[in-house]
């Protein structure tokens, strides 16, 4: 079975020529032009990826991602817009998003975006899924339940800042760069590295006493980022 994308876009221009590449590549491909039909096909449908326009008629495009994640939802999303400017980047990264496009762009370059997404999810379904309990100081995870609990207390946590974590733990003591996280965990070889800052934040906000000063998952400058072997 092909997998699913979903691209919505009120734009038909870019839905059609979207769909085309991502038909070719060999995906199924569905369109659909405004917010509220959005939430509706993608709780149906249960696409793998989505490609999601920022402006959209009805229900904007933050919103459906904002219901989609709160209801656990963890299809990987490619935001599109015409604005670049980095803080409207950051909104769509803090809302759920995976990665974001700048319009006008290239259909081949999402293309190989979506193709990137899919290729990680086949290897982590391709994984020994027997549970392994992962431990750091007062952090536990379950890789096979795919939970997490601080000193005894669950974290709610989405699918990516759970990979994110579970790579650092299981790695703990050792740095890694913004690169080399996107091609480890997310399984990028290329892709906006506003997305590891943005998850390294969201994650310390939920794990730290406080975050702005952090004692679990640090920043090594001009290095990258570790959790640390032994939280003090």
């Amino acid at each position: 079975m092909a997998t699913r994308v979903l691209v919505v876009d009120d734009d038909p221009t870019v839905s059609n020529v979207v769909s085309a590449y991502l038909t070719k590549a060999g995906y199924d491909a569905r369109m659909v032009a405004d917010g509220g039909a959005a939430v509706e096909v993608w709780q149906q449908w249960r696409p793998s990826v989505v490609v999601l326009d920022v402006m959209l008629p009805g229900v904007s495009g933050l919103e459906v991602l904002r219901r989609m994640r709160s209801a656990d939802d963890g299809a990987a999303v490619i935001m599109l817009s015409a604005r670049g400017e980095e803080e409207d980047r950051l909104v769509g990264l803090e809302f759920g998003a995976d990665d974001y496009v700048v319009k006008p762009f290239s259909p081949r370059e999402l293309t190989l975006r979506v193709q990137a997404m899919v290729r990680r999810e086949e290897r982590l379904a391709g994984l020994d899924l027997t549970p392994t309990k992962l431990t750091a100081g007062p952090v536990v995870l379950d890789t096979g339940a795919r939970t997490a609990s601080l000193d005894g207390t669950e974290l709610s946590l989405t699918h990516r800042e759970f990979d994110l974590l579970a790579f650092l733990i299981a790695h703990q003591g050792k740095a890694y760069t913004k690169a080399e996280l996107l091609r480890r965990v997310w399984g990028w070889d290329f892709g906006d590295s506003s997305t590891v800052t943005v998850h390294v934040r969201r994650l310390r906000e939920k794990l730290e006493a406080d975050p702005s000063d952090p004692k679990l998952v640090l920043t090594i400058p001009r290095t990258g980022y570790l959790f640390a072997a032994e939280a003090e």
